[in-house]
């Protein structure tokens, strides 16, 4: 269990990193050659929703959770804006329904 978690935080990461380097070419005059880094982590980002030990639409709805709670992170962590209660909630909620997806009993 704590295996399949890391790997969703690892896959979050990957993708806002493929995703961010081209926010900053774009809306902050950044050079495009951070377009090489994010398609390489947008690759990995890929390579990695296939380790998952579970059926792609499944793990895609999962992800989706820990994706809201990794990107809530970023805003603090990088962004330098501090999570309103309401991020942190939403952000709980989202790993709530992570957990359910993920860690139901099977049938």
């Amino acid at each position: 269990m704590l295996k399949t978690v890391a790997l969703f935080f690892v896959t979050a990461l990957a993708e806002i990193i493929g995703c961010y380097l081209p926010y900053l070419w774009l809306r902050e005059g950044r050079s495009a050659w951070l377009l090489v880094p994010a398609a390489l982590s947008l690759m990995l980002f890929a390579w990695l929703l296939t380790l998952h030990p579970t059926a792609a639409g499944r793990v895609y709805a999962a992800y989706g959770g820990v994706y809201v709670f990794v990107a809530i992170f970023w805003l603090w962590s990088v962004d330098g804006i501090r999570p309103s209660g309401w991020d942190l909630l939403g952000a709980s909620v989202a790993m709530a329904g992570m957990g359910i997806i993920m860690f139901a009993p099977s049938s």
